[in-house]
């Protein structure tokens, strides 16, 4: 799916897999560890590297080109959002939400659950999640558990009909 903007969005194939994860610790050591404790950055560092924690992730991405720009990965098992990253020259010109929409055709009608570093929470609001409960520390890492009702009853700016339509 090409956007208004140009930017391509699609599901990533096996092989693309690592430039994504790659992508994730990029944006992640920019934006989010300095917020973290160094445990917490480590912690994520390994979750990138273990084969049992990213089995089952399907991973979508967006282009420029031929250049991966974002990344968004769901446990398509559990509905819950695991990585979702966007490279820092492109921030705040619609890929986040581009990747989103793009997801939600596979997901529609389902309720999606993050957790949402303190970096995220304005944006995952502005698409339409709502906290769950408080920020909580596990393991070092800072998170905001959040959720997103697709379709029934959700108030939010995004809906997978606007989408799809």
């Amino acid at each position: 799916m090409e956007n208004d903007k140009g930017f391509i969005v699609r599901r990533l194939s096996q092989n693309e897999i690592p430039a994504a994860l790659e992508l994730a610790w990029k944006v992640f050591s920019e934006y989010e560890s300095p917020d973290y404790a160094p445990e917490g950055t480590e912690e994520f560092r390994k979750c990138l590297h273990d084969e049992e924690y990213l089995a089952g992730i399907e991973y979508y991405g967006a282009f420029d080109g031929e250049k991966l720009i974002g990344t968004i990965g769901i446990r398509a098992d559990k509905k819950h959002i695991c990585f979702f990253f966007v490279d820092e020259n492109y921030h705040r010109k619609g890929i986040g939400t581009g990747m989103f929409r793009y997801l939600l055709k596979d997901y529609s009608g389902k309720t999606i659950t993050l957790n949402s570093s303190p970096y995220g929470v304005p944006f995952y609001r502005a698409i339409g999640f709502v906290p769950t409960d408080e920020e909580k520390t596990v393991n070092g890492i800072r998170f905001t558990p959040m959720e997103y009702k697709s379709e029934a009853g959700n108030k939010g700016m995004l809906r997978a009909s606007e989408y799809l339509n």
